[in-house]
């Protein structure tokens, strides 16, 4: 999801029509729109191969699969995704989805808690934290863990993202380089560095950093 953002798209999987209709209800459309349902796992996995998501809402059990399955399956992207499940499986779904950053709500669950936690999902909202913490602070706890766990698996990738956006532009300057002082094309100066990094055993990274140091003066 991306910060400072007016409204969220938001896509309810259930296959309880009245859940999708009592979500509905409950997220202001200034904040969240559109807000579209699928009726099931494979349904919710098409739709979002054309359309992203700010917000999964899974309702479970789905037709297809309990729903455990999707949460993970969604929870490596960049969407937040909120699980509601029966109070007798709170824990056991909680413990197998916190880590990675899914949030868990026990259903049946007041409208203040359910908002709290879409809030939550939308980038964590301290003040519908605090909400959830008058109604459950357990529950809470397990929340802004699965939160917690959510945001550094989104530092994580941004760290990668940015090491290899780094990588390109070092490797680019490379090319420049042996363009500007060898005269070799693009393509020969692209096959210079793949050799290179293969014939030295190293990454073209470091390939890279070794011509920068040869010419760059």
């Amino acid at each position: 999801m991306t910060s400072g953002r007016t409204q969220y798209r938001v896509l309810i999987v259930s296959a309880v029509e009245k859940i999708y209709e009592y979500i509905t209800e409950i997220l202001p459309p200034g904040e969240f729109s559109p807000i579209l349902r699928a009726a099931s796992a494979g349904e919710a996995k098409r739709m979002l191969v054309s359309d992203e998501a700010d917000i999964v809402i899974i309702n479970t059990p789905l037709p297809d699969e309990f729903g455990t399955e999707l949460a993970l399956d969604l929870s490596g992207g960049t969407a937040g995704v909120l699980l509601l499940v029966k109070n007798d499986y709170f824990d056991q779904v909680c413990y197998k989805v916190e880590r990675e950053g899914v949030l868990t709500v026990g259903k049946p669950s007041s409208r203040q808690t359910l908002y709290g936690a879409v809030k939550l999902a939308d980038g964590g909202d301290h003040a519908a934290a605090a909400a959830l913490f008058n109604v459950c602070h357990a529950r809470a706890v397990k929340l802004a863990a699965a939160m917690s766990a959510r945001l550094a698996k989104m530092e994580r990738k941004n760290k990668t993202l940015q090491e290899k956006m780094a990588d390109i532009r070092t490797v680019n300057r490379a090319k420049w380089l042996l363009i500007e002082n060898l005269n070799m094309t693009e393509r020969d100066a692209h096959y210079y560095i793949e050799k290179q990094a293969m014939d030295m055993r190293l990454s073209r990274h470091e390939v890279a950093e070794n011509i920068i140091r040869t010419y760059d003066k």
